[in-house]
Protein backbone atom coordinates (compact mmCIF):
# COMPACT_ATOMS: atom_id res chain seq x y z
CA UNK A 1 0.00 0.00 0.00
CA UNK A 2 1.18 3.24 -0.87
CA UNK A 3 2.33 5.82 1.90
CA UNK A 4 0.40 8.97 1.57
CA UNK A 5 1.60 11.68 3.34
CA UNK A 6 -0.80 14.70 4.10
CA UNK A 7 0.73 18.50 4.79
CA UNK A 8 -1.54 21.38 6.19
CA UNK A 9 -1.43 24.46 7.21
CA UNK A 10 -2.08 26.57 10.40
CA UNK A 11 -5.21 27.94 9.17
CA UNK A 12 -6.90 24.79 9.98
CA UNK A 13 -6.69 25.45 13.62
CA UNK A 14 -5.70 21.96 14.41
CA UNK A 15 -3.50 21.53 16.91
CA UNK A 16 0.67 20.48 15.96
CA UNK A 17 0.64 17.84 18.54
CA UNK A 18 -2.96 16.09 17.02
CA UNK A 19 -1.36 16.94 13.46
CA UNK A 20 1.77 14.85 14.63
CA UNK A 21 -0.21 11.96 16.45
CA UNK A 22 -2.47 11.36 12.87
CA UNK A 23 0.70 11.42 11.24
CA UNK A 24 0.19 14.41 9.14
CA UNK A 25 2.93 17.01 8.30
CA UNK A 26 1.82 20.70 10.30
CA UNK A 27 2.92 24.12 8.53
CA UNK A 28 2.39 27.18 10.78
CA UNK A 29 1.29 30.76 9.30
CA UNK A 30 3.32 33.86 10.82
CA UNK A 31 1.74 36.48 12.78
CA UNK A 32 3.34 39.53 13.44
CA UNK A 33 2.72 41.59 16.78
CA UNK A 34 4.96 44.84 15.22
CA UNK A 35 8.14 43.76 15.08
CA UNK A 36 7.67 40.51 17.16
CA UNK A 37 7.02 37.66 14.70
CA UNK A 38 4.93 34.17 15.99
CA UNK A 39 4.36 30.79 14.18
CA UNK A 40 0.74 30.16 14.96
CA UNK A 41 -0.28 27.01 16.99
CA UNK A 42 3.55 26.45 17.97
CA UNK A 43 5.29 29.63 19.59
CA UNK A 44 1.79 31.47 19.88
CA UNK A 45 -0.56 29.10 21.46
CA UNK A 46 -4.56 30.05 20.27
CA UNK A 47 -5.03 31.31 24.18
CA UNK A 48 -1.58 33.64 24.58
CA UNK A 49 -2.86 35.03 21.20
CA UNK A 50 -5.78 36.14 22.57
CA UNK A 51 -4.71 37.43 25.62
CA UNK A 52 -2.04 39.36 23.26
CA UNK A 53 -4.70 41.03 20.90
CA UNK A 54 -6.93 42.09 24.18
CA UNK A 55 -4.02 43.85 25.20
CA UNK A 56 -1.87 44.87 22.85
CA UNK A 57 -2.28 48.98 21.02
CA UNK A 58 -0.66 46.95 17.57
CA UNK A 59 -2.66 45.30 14.80
CA UNK A 60 -1.39 41.93 14.57
CA UNK A 61 -0.48 40.84 10.82
CA UNK A 62 -0.40 37.28 9.00
CA UNK A 63 1.94 35.95 6.66
CA UNK A 64 1.23 33.16 4.36
CA UNK A 65 3.46 30.29 3.62
CA UNK A 66 5.98 30.51 1.17
CA UNK A 67 6.95 27.81 -1.64
CA UNK A 68 10.45 27.22 -0.14
CA UNK A 69 8.38 25.91 2.91
CA UNK A 70 6.15 23.68 1.14
CA UNK A 71 9.29 22.64 -1.09
CA UNK A 72 10.86 21.44 1.84
CA UNK A 73 8.28 19.06 3.52
CA UNK A 74 7.54 17.61 0.01
CA UNK A 75 11.33 16.86 -0.49
CA UNK A 76 11.20 15.34 2.79
CA UNK A 77 8.28 12.99 2.29
CA UNK A 78 9.09 11.94 -0.53
CA UNK A 79 12.59 10.86 0.07
CA UNK A 80 10.78 8.91 2.61
CA UNK A 81 8.68 6.72 -0.31
CA UNK A 82 4.90 8.83 0.54
CA UNK A 83 2.80 10.47 -2.00
CA UNK A 84 2.24 13.79 -1.08
CA UNK A 85 -1.26 15.57 -0.47
CA UNK A 86 -1.74 18.97 0.26
CA UNK A 87 -5.20 21.16 1.70
CA UNK A 88 -4.65 24.43 2.12
CA UNK A 89 -6.76 27.47 3.45
CA UNK A 90 -8.72 29.46 0.74
CA UNK A 91 -6.71 30.56 -2.15
CA UNK A 92 -9.29 33.75 -2.14
CA UNK A 93 -7.98 34.98 1.60
CA UNK A 94 -4.86 34.09 1.49
CA UNK A 95 -1.32 33.28 -1.11
CA UNK A 96 -0.62 29.78 0.67
CA UNK A 97 -2.45 27.67 -2.00
CA UNK A 98 -0.68 29.83 -4.84
CA UNK A 99 2.50 28.79 -2.88
CA UNK A 100 1.84 25.19 -2.12
CA UNK A 101 1.12 25.11 -6.30
CA UNK A 102 4.53 26.53 -6.72
CA UNK A 103 6.17 23.95 -4.85
CA UNK A 104 4.24 21.47 -6.41
CA UNK A 105 5.15 22.03 -10.13
CA UNK A 106 8.98 21.02 -9.18
CA UNK A 107 7.41 17.71 -8.06
CA UNK A 108 5.74 17.11 -11.18
CA UNK A 109 3.15 13.55 -10.41
CA UNK A 110 3.99 13.14 -6.83
CA UNK A 111 1.74 16.21 -5.60
CA UNK A 112 -1.63 16.71 -5.40
CA UNK A 113 -2.78 20.52 -3.95
CA UNK A 114 -6.67 20.87 -2.86
CA UNK A 115 -7.66 24.35 -2.19
CA UNK A 116 -10.12 24.03 0.62
CA UNK A 117 -11.72 27.29 -0.42
CA UNK A 118 -12.29 27.33 3.97
CA UNK A 119 -10.89 28.51 6.89
CA UNK A 120 -10.44 27.43 10.16
CA UNK A 121 -13.31 24.20 11.16
CA UNK A 122 -14.10 24.32 7.14
CA UNK A 123 -10.67 23.17 6.41
CA UNK A 124 -9.91 21.29 9.32
CA UNK A 125 -13.41 18.87 8.34
CA UNK A 126 -11.90 18.40 4.79
CA UNK A 127 -8.58 17.15 6.56
CA UNK A 128 -10.60 15.02 8.78
CA UNK A 129 -12.24 13.34 5.46
CA UNK A 130 -8.90 13.34 3.78
CA UNK A 131 -7.66 11.27 6.77
CA UNK A 132 -10.30 8.60 6.76
CA UNK A 133 -9.73 8.22 2.94
CA UNK A 134 -6.01 7.96 3.92
CA UNK A 135 -6.63 5.60 6.72
CA UNK A 136 -9.06 3.30 3.75
CA UNK A 137 -6.18 2.93 1.68
CA UNK A 138 -6.45 5.43 -0.63
CA UNK A 139 -3.61 6.86 -2.94
CA UNK A 140 -3.47 10.42 -2.76
CA UNK A 141 -4.72 11.19 -6.26
CA UNK A 142 -7.72 9.62 -5.56
CA UNK A 143 -8.09 11.15 -1.97
CA UNK A 144 -7.51 14.48 -4.14
CA UNK A 145 -10.35 13.83 -6.67
CA UNK A 146 -12.74 13.02 -3.91
CA UNK A 147 -12.07 15.58 -1.53
CA UNK A 148 -12.44 18.43 -4.93
CA UNK A 149 -15.91 16.26 -5.15
CA UNK A 150 -16.82 16.82 -1.92
CA UNK A 151 -15.92 20.19 -0.79
CA UNK A 152 -18.47 22.47 -1.69
CA UNK A 153 -20.83 20.54 0.17
CA UNK A 154 -18.53 22.20 3.21
CA UNK A 155 -20.05 25.29 5.19
CA UNK A 156 -19.09 27.29 7.59
CA UNK A 157 -21.19 29.93 9.47
CA UNK A 158 -20.58 31.92 12.53
CA UNK A 159 -21.48 34.50 14.63
CA UNK A 160 -19.20 37.33 15.13
CA UNK A 161 -19.01 39.18 19.10
CA UNK A 162 -17.70 41.86 18.18
CA UNK A 163 -17.07 43.70 14.91
CA UNK A 164 -13.73 45.98 16.44
CA UNK A 165 -11.56 43.29 15.07
CA UNK A 166 -12.96 43.20 11.76
CA UNK A 167 -12.90 46.65 11.47
CA UNK A 168 -8.94 46.87 12.74
CA UNK A 169 -8.17 44.22 10.38
CA UNK A 170 -9.63 46.84 7.34
CA UNK A 171 -12.77 44.00 6.61
CA UNK A 172 -15.31 46.83 7.79
CA UNK A 173 -15.48 50.22 7.85
CA UNK A 174 -15.62 52.06 10.81
CA UNK A 175 -18.85 54.09 10.12
CA UNK A 176 -20.41 50.19 9.70
CA UNK A 177 -18.77 49.10 13.09
CA UNK A 178 -19.58 51.87 15.13
CA UNK A 179 -23.10 51.72 14.19
CA UNK A 180 -23.34 47.93 14.52
CA UNK A 181 -21.85 48.42 18.08
CA UNK A 182 -24.01 50.90 18.87
CA UNK A 183 -27.20 49.01 17.66
CA UNK A 184 -25.32 45.48 19.09
CA UNK A 185 -25.34 44.02 16.15
CA UNK A 186 -23.72 40.41 15.81
CA UNK A 187 -23.38 39.11 12.66
CA UNK A 188 -23.93 36.13 11.33
CA UNK A 189 -20.82 35.69 8.43
CA UNK A 190 -19.41 32.02 6.53
CA UNK A 191 -17.88 31.07 3.68
CA UNK A 192 -18.96 31.05 0.19
CA UNK A 193 -16.36 30.39 -2.88
CA UNK A 194 -13.48 30.72 -0.69
CA UNK A 195 -14.62 34.36 0.71
CA UNK A 196 -16.19 35.79 3.89
CA UNK A 197 -19.75 36.97 2.98
CA UNK A 198 -22.67 38.78 5.98
CA UNK A 199 -25.08 36.17 5.67
CA UNK A 200 -27.33 37.97 8.00
CA UNK A 201 -27.45 40.36 11.07
CA UNK A 202 -29.52 40.02 14.72
CA UNK A 203 -29.67 41.91 17.65
CA UNK A 204 -27.91 40.58 20.97
CA UNK A 205 -26.21 37.22 21.50
CA UNK A 206 -29.53 35.45 21.85
CA UNK A 207 -31.47 36.44 18.56
CA UNK A 208 -27.63 35.88 16.49
CA UNK A 209 -28.25 32.47 17.90
CA UNK A 210 -30.66 31.43 16.69
CA UNK A 211 -30.32 33.17 12.94
CA UNK A 212 -26.95 30.69 13.47
CA UNK A 213 -29.37 27.99 13.62
CA UNK A 214 -31.74 29.15 11.36
CA UNK A 215 -28.44 29.62 8.75
CA UNK A 216 -27.60 25.89 9.56
CA UNK A 217 -30.83 24.37 8.33
CA UNK A 218 -31.33 26.90 5.52
CA UNK A 219 -27.46 25.86 4.29
CA UNK A 220 -29.28 22.18 4.39
CA UNK A 221 -28.57 20.96 8.15
CA UNK A 222 -26.05 18.85 9.00
CA UNK A 223 -24.69 15.20 7.61
CA UNK A 224 -23.45 13.11 10.87
CA UNK A 225 -21.39 10.47 8.82
CA UNK A 226 -19.08 12.87 7.85
CA UNK A 227 -16.77 15.12 9.62
CA UNK A 228 -18.45 18.08 11.59
CA UNK A 229 -16.91 20.43 14.16
CA UNK A 230 -18.16 23.68 16.63
CA UNK A 231 -15.63 26.33 16.70
CA UNK A 232 -14.91 29.59 18.76
CA UNK A 233 -12.50 32.32 19.50
CA UNK A 234 -10.74 33.79 22.37
CA UNK A 235 -9.86 31.99 26.15
CA UNK A 236 -13.97 32.30 27.27
CA UNK A 237 -15.94 29.59 25.98
CA UNK A 238 -19.88 30.54 27.53
CA UNK A 239 -20.58 31.77 24.29
CA UNK A 240 -19.94 28.35 22.86
CA UNK A 241 -22.02 26.67 25.81
CA UNK A 242 -25.01 29.18 25.10
CA UNK A 243 -25.03 28.44 22.27
CA UNK A 244 -24.66 24.54 22.70
CA UNK A 245 -27.71 24.54 24.83
CA UNK A 246 -30.06 26.79 22.46
CA UNK A 247 -29.33 24.33 19.64
CA UNK A 248 -30.06 21.03 20.77
CA UNK A 249 -32.53 20.25 18.08
CA UNK A 250 -29.67 20.62 15.59
CA UNK A 251 -27.42 17.89 17.87
CA UNK A 252 -29.61 15.57 20.63
CA UNK A 253 -30.70 12.66 18.06
CA UNK A 254 -27.43 12.65 16.68
CA UNK A 255 -24.19 12.41 19.01
CA UNK A 256 -23.22 11.99 21.44
CA UNK A 257 -20.22 14.35 21.72
CA UNK A 258 -19.43 17.25 20.45
CA UNK A 259 -16.07 17.83 18.44
CA UNK A 260 -15.21 21.48 19.59
CA UNK A 261 -11.75 23.44 18.38
CA UNK A 262 -10.61 27.10 19.08
CA UNK A 263 -9.72 29.43 16.48
CA UNK A 264 -6.14 30.41 16.80
CA UNK A 265 -4.14 33.52 15.50
CA UNK A 266 -4.24 33.23 11.50
CA UNK A 267 -8.26 33.97 11.60
CA UNK A 268 -8.65 35.41 15.14
CA UNK A 269 -6.68 38.33 14.23
CA UNK A 270 -9.89 38.89 12.06
CA UNK A 271 -12.57 37.55 13.90
CA UNK A 272 -11.75 38.95 17.73
CA UNK A 273 -12.61 37.02 20.94
CA UNK A 274 -15.54 35.81 21.00
CA UNK A 275 -16.99 34.17 17.69
CA UNK A 276 -18.83 30.90 17.77
CA UNK A 277 -19.19 29.00 14.46
CA UNK A 278 -20.10 25.56 12.95
CA UNK A 279 -18.68 23.66 10.16
CA UNK A 280 -20.51 20.80 8.54
CA UNK A 281 -21.30 18.56 5.06
CA UNK A 282 -24.56 19.85 3.97
CA UNK A 283 -26.98 17.25 4.49
CA UNK A 284 -29.00 18.12 1.43
CA UNK A 285 -28.57 21.20 -1.05
CA UNK A 286 -29.78 24.73 0.23
CA UNK A 287 -30.68 27.53 -2.12
CA UNK A 288 -28.39 27.68 -5.11
CA UNK A 289 -26.91 24.74 -4.13
CA UNK A 290 -25.87 21.55 -6.49
CA UNK A 291 -27.70 18.51 -5.08
CA UNK A 292 -25.17 15.99 -2.74
CA UNK A 293 -23.71 13.12 -4.46
CA UNK A 294 -25.05 9.77 -3.56
CA UNK A 295 -21.80 7.96 -2.19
Amino acid sequence: MTKVRIIIDSASDMAPEEAQARGLVFLPLTTRFGDREYLDGVTLRHEEFYAMLESSKEVPTTSQLTPYAYRQAYDQALREGAEVLVITLSGKLSGTAQSARLAAEECPGKVWVVDSENVTAGERILIDYAVRLRDQGLPAGEIARELEAVKKRICLVAVVDTLEYLMRGGRLSRTAAVAGTVLNIKPVIGIEDGQVVVLGKARGARRSGNLLTETVVKKGGIDFSMPFMLVYSGADDSLLREYIESSRSLWEEHVQELPISTIGSTIGTHAGPGAVGVAFFAAHAGPGKAPSPER
